[in-house]
């Protein structure tokens, strides 16, 4: 399949958010300064209401894309069809310019774990996920884009680098790519590795998206950092410069700033998108900074 979200020189910015109930009204009354938003296509499963009222409001001035978080692609055993037709249901009913969804299990017996659960870098894992991602993209009949995952430990018995195994995942599907930079973060410093030699190991040339969120820090004496992807806080620093390390790479690539818990006023997430909007602008005009990341 080939890739199918349009070209970004017809967005009216590169930057986008999250988007959540609470700041709708807010948004349809303000200024035109993001380029769209990102929704969880669980949350507009139902069939009416005012979650669809007020996002057909938001669809009718702006782009969308569509983040899934319970397709499980990398569980063990089917795709639960009925999850599936709703989300075809979700994409056809406002047509988002990306579907998007984790390299992760959340699913066993036919039972939903609440958790993005890691998958571990096999041969069989492999041809798991590949099988799953092109059911979803046909069933879609459009490509969708995979993001890499925060995690907290490595599998023994993983045959592939977490790099090596999302690039094969890319050759065997033609699926994009999902940049969660703060993913990356918590996975590099959990692991004690280095996030920009992951980030120049990444097929990047598939990014479709990226996305920056904050993390949550559980230090204790005499042990070492434990980094959570909790989404409850701003982007961190080493976050922001690992994005202008890609961004100097790629040149601009739609982004969300992903915020779920906490939730701070809309003018605050705005202006978080606008700084990757500024960010982008910058790069793109020759600012070429070094990072030390």
């Amino acid at each position: 399949m080939s890739r199918n979200y349009p070209a970004m020189s017809t967005w009216p910015s590169y930057a986008g958010v999250g988007l959540k109930p609470q700041h709708v009204g807010e948004i349809l009354t303000a200024p035109r300064e993001l380029g769209f938003f990102e929704i969880h296509a669980e949350n507009y499963m139902g069939a009416g209401g005012v979650p669809h009222r007020q996002l057909a409001a938001i669809r009718a001035e702006y782009p969308l894309s569509v983040h899934g978080v319970g397709l499980s692609l990398g569980s063990a055993g089917p795709l639960d069809e009925a999850h599936l037709a709703r989300l075809v249901a979700v994409v056809e009913r406002y047509e988002p310019v990306l579907v998007s969804e984790h390299l992760a299990w959340s699913t066993h017996n036919s039972r939903f774990l609440n958790d993005l659960l890691p998958v571990p870098y096999t041969i069989e894992a492999l041809r798991r996920v590949a099988e799953h991602v092109d059911h979803v993209q046909n069933a879609l009949g459009r490509t969708i884009a995979l993001e890499n995952p925060s995690t907290y430990l490595s599998f023994a018995e993983s045959a592939f680098a977490e790099t090596d195994f999302i690039s094969e995942v890319v050759r065997r599907t033609g699926c994009a790519l999902l940049l969660d930079v703060n993913n990356v973060h918590v996975r590099c410093v959990n692991g004690h590795t280095s996030a920009l030699a992951y980030l120049d190991s990444f097929p990047i040339g598939h990014v479709a998206e990226i996305h920056l969120a904050g993390h949550a820090s559980n230090v204790e004496a005499g042990t070492d950092t434990l980094l959570i992807d909790s989404h409850d806080r701003p982007v961190s620093e080493a976050v922001w410069a690992l994005y202008a390390h890609v961004i100097r790479s790629t040149g601009p690539i739609p982004t969300v700033i992903e915020r779920d818990a906490d939730i701070p006023s809309w003018s605050t997430l705005r202006d978080e998108a606008l700084r990757a909007q500024a960010t982008t602008a910058a790069l793109s005009a020759g600012d070429t900074h070094e990072v030390a990341c």
